[in-house]
């Protein structure tokens, strides 16, 4: 749909169009039309569809001209959203001077938000702190309030702003417009909808298929302990002229950027705990490629709108599967090709891998670390590819006497100088790539080895002990059940099940001991809360004199009667 075609008033069709707009994306043409009807509105899209727009366009078209006070209250998680947001509503009102957008967020001057909202600001957006801080002060007034926008809904809950948000909406008129945009729609999401909006309509833009599929994926096992070198590797490798880092702590992104300028990266962090005027400089740093890595936590990174990043390395793993293709968005913008690299160690994080393969519904292939010798063999092909251009440039022929002096007064060829430059140039390429010898195990399935959805092969097991047994009424098929459910594994991949009195044995792959141990903490098998050890062996007939109940997975065993006379067939495998 065109935005000629919206309804809009003829100054924000071109000031839209002075920004090279012409057509709508699919979550503005839906939502304007609702919003500049007074409707309330639940919107779920992603980032990077258009939202500031779809709540923008409309809340500034129903500023009257001599309206008093705040008329529209937008609310963002993050400092860098608020500013974002209220740039571009003042882009949308350029071409109308009654419009007056301030932003208001924690980390700046509070004297000049409070001269800015004196002056007549009728569109607001800020922070949930901030915005409580004027109330507060009485600098913000919102007696006169029409509309307000939650945006990144999901994101202010995660960051712990409910309360904020429901005192802020006290002192909102109760009749108002109340529109809620938001990726996710989990049930904390849906409680303020039904609690604070009457009969909203809802606009649900999935995401568009480019988001995935125009990015190259692909994933790296590398042993616990080597993320670092295996980024290094990988940003040596690859050379991004622009990269984001996404890690899941503030924590972890301090000691990350330290470790990267420490080698000589050009990288810098970006967290919440920053001060605002360092935040700004990192980004502005990072726009104009001044640093060319930026490792940031996924909060911290809404807000951040630059279209030439040619990668993004997940060292952690997002703690929400909508989050990956939030990261990933950042990459392969304006029709440009990107690239998406995540780097896992244990077990446990390849199946959450494997989840994240699923819910995106896109193959995340498994690749090798390249080598050493690879990238010194990669980077001196570049280099003479780069040396020949120079040449058939002229660009150094002024240094060619230099040259003849050398050779002269120190009897060299010249050879032996194009040599030594050569290896001095390679060399300060090349010392930083670290060394990681690690072959990650291979699939065995028929369905290859390139997949996050590959199969597993067998190898060396070992005993797993279970705090529960025959007492409190366990099958092998209830032990089954519930190791498939927590450690996403495949039923074959156990062994051996042997259930006592008190207690119960499994087999199980040595290299998936601990993500198994880890997975299991807390379950429950058949109503019992359950501990799992790793089985340092007993004396099972003192323990218990009956014999076990047992379960194979990989052949059938002999009926046995449980407790209480009653008969089972726990030897046949169960249906997982």
């Amino acid at each position: 749909m065109l935005f000629t075609e919206l309804d809009l008033p003829e100054e924000i069709v071109r000031a839209v169009t002075e920004m090279g707009f012409t057509e709508a994306t699919e979550i503005q043409s839906k939502a304007i039309p609702v919003m500049l009807e007074g409707r309330d509105l639940v919107g779920k899209s992603n980032t990077g569809t258009g939202k500031t727009a779809a709540f923008g366009i409309p809340a500034i078209a129903g500023i009257e001209k001599g309206s008093k006070g705040v008329q529209v209250l937008v609310l963002c998680p993050t400092r860098e959203l608020a500013m974002q947001a209220c740039d571009e509503i003042k882009k949308f009102a350029a071409y109308m001077p009654w419009v007056r957008p301030c932003a208001v967020y924690g980390g700046a001057a509070m004297d000049r938000q409070i001269g800015e909202l004196k002056r007549g600001a009728n569109i607001v957006v800020g922070t949930p702190g901030r915005v409580m801080d004027h109330i507060g002060r009485k600098t913000l007034r919102l007696e006169n309030l029409r509309t307000i926008i939650l945006d990144e809904a999901d994101e202010m809950l995660n960051m712990g702003f409910r309360e904020d948000i429901e005192t802020i909406l006290q002192y909102v008129p109760e009749e108002r417009q109340t529109v809620l945009f938001s990726a996710t729609m989990p049930p904390p999401i849906m409680a303020i909808t039904k609690q604070y909006q009457t009969d909203p309509i809802v606009i649900k833009v999935e995401s568009k298929a480019r988001t995935v599929e125009s990015i190259e994926q692909k994933y790296f096992e590398v042993p616990m302990g080597r993320k670092t070198d295996a980024l290094r590797m990988l940003l040596i490798a690859y050379e991004p002229r622009l990269s984001m880092v996404f890690c899941n702590t503030k924590k972890m992104v301090d000691e990350l950027t330290d470790a990267l300028v420490s080698k000589g990266f050009k990288a810098s962090g970006l967290h919440g705990d920053m001060k605002q005027q360092s935040r700004t400089q990192v980004l502005n740093a990072f726009k104009s490629g001044a640093i060319n890595v930026l490792i940031a936590t996924d909060v911290a990174a809404r807000g951040i709108d630059v279209d030439d990043v040619d990668a993004v390395f997940n060292y952690d793993l997002p703690q929400d599967n909508e989050y990956y293709i939030h990261r990933i968005g950042r990459t392969g913008r304006a029709g440009k090709s990107g690239a998406a690299y995540t780097i896992i160690s244990g077990r446990k994080q390849f199946y959450e891998l494997r989840d994240i393969s699923k819910f995106i519904k896109t193959e995340i292939v498994r690749a090798e670390l390249p080598t050493k010798e690879e990238i010194v063999k990669r980077k001196s092909e570049h280099v003479s590819e780069k040396i020949i251009s120079s040449c058939e440039s002229g660009k150094y022929d002024k240094y060619i006497s230099e040259v003849t002096r050398l050779m002269r007064e120190n009897n060299l060829s010249a050879e032996e100088i194009a040599a030594a430059l050569l290896g001095m140039k390679l060399s300060a390429e090349t010392r930083n790539i670290p060394d990681i010898a690690f072959t990650a195990p291979r699939d065995t399935s028929s369905k290859g080895s390139d997949s996050a959805s590959r199969g597993r092969g067998k190898g060396k097991t070992v005993k797993l002990e279970i705090s529960a047994g025959r007492a409190n009424r366990l099958a092998p098929n209830f032990v089954l059940g519930a190791l498939v459910d927590a450690t996403g594994m495949p039923g074959k991949s156990f062994g051996k099940i042997d259930i006592y009195d008190r207690f119960t044995t499994v087999e199980v792959p040595e290299a998936d001991k601990e993500h198994i141990l880890d997975s299991m903490a807390g379950t429950k098998i058949n109503g019992q809360k359950i501990t799992v050890k790793p089985y340092e062996g007993r004396n099972e007939r003192f323990e218990d004199d009956r014999p076990p109940r047992r379960q194979n997975n990989s052949r059938r065993g002999a009926n046995t009667r449980g407790k209480g006379g009653r008969r089972g067939n726990p030897g046949a495998r169960p249906r997982s």
